[in-house]
């Protein structure tokens, strides 16, 4: 097992929380402009809505749920208590479920999504595409993109971060699953920026 205390930057799990870091709107707006993006959408860690408000804003129905309230003015339909993992259907009338999951858990995130839904999409460090634990989610599982953003995200704090606010020092992808695609994955670089 890796020792992550002797790395910089590296929070303890109990730091950690509930693991919410989350989404700047402008990452949501770049996935708008190059991914064709369904109109029902399930987002199961929701957190203080920054990808609801994002999709919501750009003619999406999405249903938000997230196994913590984080006390966030998000409108309905929003659930809270509800774990993702346990979920056994998406809601009904579900064509996506687009989300940025806790990284502590972002391979079960996508393994579930994938049982539960046709068209998979999440926010997840670059570095998810080096595991030999996740071939069963990378490999021949309809991976058809991953949208890696040029320059590093904005923002990507820990909630409750009280230190310097900076860019993120990790870089991200947007990657893509679709149930019915065949052949290679895609691997292109997007801006956040407009």
């Amino acid at each position: 097992m890796l020792d992550l205390r002797t790395q910089s930057n590296r929070h303890a799990l109990a730091e950690r929380g509930a693991d919410l870091y989350s989404t700047p709107a402008c990452a949501v707006e770049a996935l708008l402009r190059v991914e064709p993006i369904p109109h029902r959408i399930w987002e199961p860690a929701c957190g203080h809505g920054n990808i609801v408000n994002a999709l919501r804003t750009a003619g999406r129905e999405v249903v938000a749920t997230d196994l913590v309230n984080y006390g966030e003015p998000i409108t309905p339909p929003r659930y809270y208590g509800v774990d993702f993992l346990m979920e056994c259907k998406a809601p009904e009338g579900t064509e996506a479920i687009i989300t940025n999951p806790p990284y502590m858990l972002a391979t079960e995130f996508v393994a579930h999504a994938l049982d539960l839904c046709p068209h998979v999409t999440m926010l997840l460090r670059l570095a998810f595409l080096e595991s030999e634990k996740r071939s069963r989610i990378l490999e021949n599982c309809g991976l058809a993109r991953v949208h890696v953003f040029r320059k590093r995200l904005p923002r990507m704090h820990r909630a409750g971060w009280s230190g310097p606010k900076a860019s993120s020092a990790i870089p991200f992808a947007w990657f893509v699953w679709r149930r019915d695609h065949t052949g290679p994955t895609v691997i292109d670089r997007i801006s956040w920026e407009r």
